[in-house]
């Protein structure tokens, strides 16, 4: 008997045991997607070659163009502030985003649409959420969430040529209604439920689902037309066992007999739309499924596929998009705030800051853009997606908490002039939506990716499952083998294959190693754990956040690769080093927490010579803090995306850099005489060009005021010398009639408003 036959037939009923079981869920989350360098990295076998095999992101004429224009317009009528006091877009803006066809960018041109690429999409989108997150909201999702690509992927001829034009031009506004109030995460156990019928529908007999659902966290449904919807379909006729189609996605238009869309939720007070929808009794015909009767049961499948594109653009250019207003917005005001006759930026604990964030953007950003072009270049990578989702986010929420506590008192008090406040409030949500991130990193980035991305688990369990027991042996000599390998290379070095840049051939050495590492890792958890490690969330997130942290190093190198910035090489450094310090921290982590005996001694083999991947030095952070102070055009290329808004404080900041910008290394000079003389007039005449040191004073002195409101009502007093100057007042109106509305907030004019200082006695 073959060897393989041997060691088949002695696995065979321990592996059956061992191997964790398969709900529908994970089966067709498995299966959906595709592996790409996350699986080189899993294997702890990284080739460079395959990273500069994409090449660079590349926009058409028509997409430059596309961003030149439309967008930067679209970007002039948003005001962050008023858009988030009226709860919604301004008409003019819902007209524009239509007229425009914001909402077809992924739609072909055949069918009206504009055909952008995954790349152009997301730069769309992190432009738009520069400088108003509700604006980006309501574009991307009809792009990425709404129903159009399952059109695209499976739709009929007829639901194309129907559906597809009026969604490019905005005639129809879509949502999808995936989420139940008991089935979030895990969604494929939606209780939603349709039988089927046949019914008289438009005067003819008719085959179709008696749909009953509830369905919340809806995106767009207040103000949709039609609603993209994900049920259980069931064959009652059947034998007791074999009712159950599967999920089933229908489209069906608004209004329709029996469906209802709710009151609006107001998801931390933001001001797109999101809601509820009801149904009871309501028959969608077979036609109105996506793809027709031969894709009934085909819905859970059909989502995976297609939320492993939206997952990798929308949410993680949101993400990119809060980092980069955070870094302007943080090293910007650093440079105008001053404190103790120093800009505050010139400290070391708000240096260090924004060296950190800096260099955590550089990462970020890389891996958004490396995973795009893997997209346009037709992968569909299901575990980098989930990888994206959750680093971006998370890295997003961080940097606007970093630069809140920059700003100090200028970020906490609301109104035009704030910087950060609405995107404070509203980071949350990204970490919540299409996933939430605390289940992501443990089920997603490595359930999934233990098995899609290993190179041999995937053929283990289908040995299994076929009771193959020559298949599972081979399987299993091949996995020896390849811990074997990996040991080796975690003792003694990993060989780095292909050729990175030569500037980061070291920071390419800690990648590879760190890598087999981590392959090593996760070969040795899953077999000392088995089954068991699926339930054992806090291991698993670990081991998900490590190859998380290894695919965001190794895009930085590919990102340096294609960008030709030799500038941008000591922050690619610093965030090549930051995700490596922080691998092999969790990786130090984790083997103090396996619940296995002699796990310190394993651990301590397996991670010596990790005690290089220390933190950035001081020296560094501060050496790249400089940089962003002094170096324009560095900042410029670490924020690409921010855009201009039509008011507010990031316009008022943008305007106060600039004139900045033209005076130089005079703005110290002129902020001296300002502190001596408390006038913006007198410190401007000192300088050589008075008018545009005026200019600045002004802009830079509005930056670091903050908005006022009307205060309580005057004291007794007050009102009786009011009343004696005053016609008599009005009676106060009834309950039935509203009284005169409140002003508006005003912002505090851009003048320097200190006291001026008294002479001493």
């Amino acid at each position: 008997m073959p060897l393989a036959s041997l060691i088949g037939r002695w696995a065979m009923k321990p592996f059956s045991k061992a191997l964790p079981p398969l709900g529908d869920t994970e089966r067709a989350a498995l299966e959906a997607g595709t592996v790409g360098f996350e699986g080189q990295l899993f294997a702890g076998r990284p080739d460079f070659d395959a990273l500069a095999a994409f090449g660079p992101n590349r926009l058409t004429e028509r997409e430059q163009a596309f961003i030149d224009r439309e967008v930067r317009t679209l970007c002039a009528m948003l005001d962050d502030h008023a858009i988030d006091e009226a709860k919604d877009l301004p008409p003019e803006v819902w007209r524009y985003l239509r007229e425009q066809r914001f909402f077809g960018m992924i739609i072909p041109e055949e069918f009206g649409g504009l055909g952008f690429g995954h790349h152009a999409h997301a730069t769309v989108v992190a432009r738009i959420a520069t400088v108003n997150v509700a604006t980006a909201v309501t574009v991307m999702v009809p792009n990425s969430l709404g129903p159009a690509e399952l059109l695209l992927r499976y739709g009929t001829d007829g639901q194309k040529q129907h559906y597809l034009p009026r969604l490019a031009d905005g005639r129809e506004l879509p949502c999808f209604g995936l989420t139940s109030p008991y089935a979030g995460s895990d969604a494929a156990s939606i209780p939603d439920r349709g039988v089927l019928v046949e019914r008289e529908f438009e005067g003819r007999p008719t085959r179709g689902f008696l749909v009953d659902f509830d369905k919340r966290y809806i995106t767009l449904a207040p103000v949709a037309t039609v609603v993209g919807l994900a049920f259980h379909a069931v064959d009652e006729s059947r034998p007791e066992g074999q009712r159950d189609l599967g999920i089933t996605c229908a489209l069906i238009p608004v209004p329709h007999a029996g469906m209802e869309i709710g009151r609006r939720h107001r998801p931390m007070d933001s001001a797109f739309m999101n809601g509820p929808i009801h149904g009871r009794q309501v028959f969608v015909p077979m036609d109105w499924v996506i793809g027709g009767e031969p894709q009934v049961g085909q819905g859970w499948r059909m989502l995976m596929e297609c939320l492993a594109a939206g997952r990798a653009i929308s949410l993680p250019a949101l993400g990119s998009a809060m980092q980069q207003t955070a870094l302007f917005v943080s090293n910007g005001y650093g440079r105008i705030r001053e404190q103790f006759g120093l800009p505050v930026g010139k400290f070391h604990a708000v240096a260090g800051l924004v060296a950190q964030m800096a260099a955590e953007l550089y990462a970020s950003d890389a891996a958004r853009r490396f995973t795009a072009c893997a997209l346009d270049a037709g992968e569909r990578p299901s575990v980098a997606s989930a990888i994206l989702k959750v680093r971006l986010t998370e890295a997003g929420r961080r940097a606007v908490n970093h630069g809140m506590d920059i700003l100090g008192g200028k970020g906490i008090i609301s109104g035009p002039s704030n910087l950060l406040g609405v995107a404070y409030r509203q980071a949350p949500i990204a970490i919540t939506v299409e996933g939430a991130n605390i289940l992501t990193r443990a089920l997603i980035v490595f359930g999934q990716g233990a098995v899609r991305c290993h190179p041999h688990v995937l053929d283990e369990m289908a040995a299994v499952q076929a009771n193959d027991e020559t298949a599972l042996g081979k399987a299993l000599m091949a996995h020896g083998g390849h811990v074997a390998r990996n040991l080796w290379h975690s003792l003694f070095g990993a060989p780095v294959l292909g050729r990175p840049p030569e500037a980061l051939a070291s920071e390419a050495r800690l990648i590879a190693r760190m890598s087999a590492k981590y392959a090593l890792t996760a070969d040795l958890a899953m077999g000392m754990l088995g089954g068991k490690l699926k339930r054992m969330e806090l291991l698993s997130a670990r081991l998900g956040d490590v190859l998380a942290h290894l695919y965001l190093a190794s895009a930085c190198v590919w990102r340096y690769g294609v960008e030709a910035a030799p500038e941008m090489l000591p922050f690619a450094q610093a965030a090549i080093r930051v995700q490596l310090d922080q691998a092999a921290a969790i990786l130090h982590d984790l083997y103090a927490n396996l619940p296995t005996p002699g796990r310190r001694f394993i651990g301590a083999l397996v991670l010596r010579r990790t005690a290089h991947l220390a933190p950035l030095r001081d020296v560094q952070l501060l050496a790249l803090a400089e940089t962003l102070r002094t170096r324009p055009d560095v900042v410029a290329r670490l924020v690409p995306d921010l855009s201009e808004p039509a008011a507010g404080g990031l316009r008022d900041l943008m305007s106060a850099l600039e004139l900045g910008d033209r005076l130089g290394e005079e703005t110290a000079a002129l902020n001296k005489v300002l502190r001596r003389t408390n006038s913006l007039e007198a410190a401007a005449r000192t300088a050589a060009d008075p008018a545009l040191a005026l200019a600045y004073l002004r802009a830079a002195d509005k930056v670091i005021q903050v908005d006022d409101v009307p205060g309580p009502k005057a004291r007794d007093e007050d009102e009786a010398v009011e009343g004696a100057l005053s016609p008599p007042r009005q009676p106060a109106p009834s309950p039935a009639q509203p009284g005169p509305a409140a002003p508006p907030p005003s912002a505090h004019r851009p003048e320097r408003t200190t006291p001026p200082r008294v002479p001493a006695t």
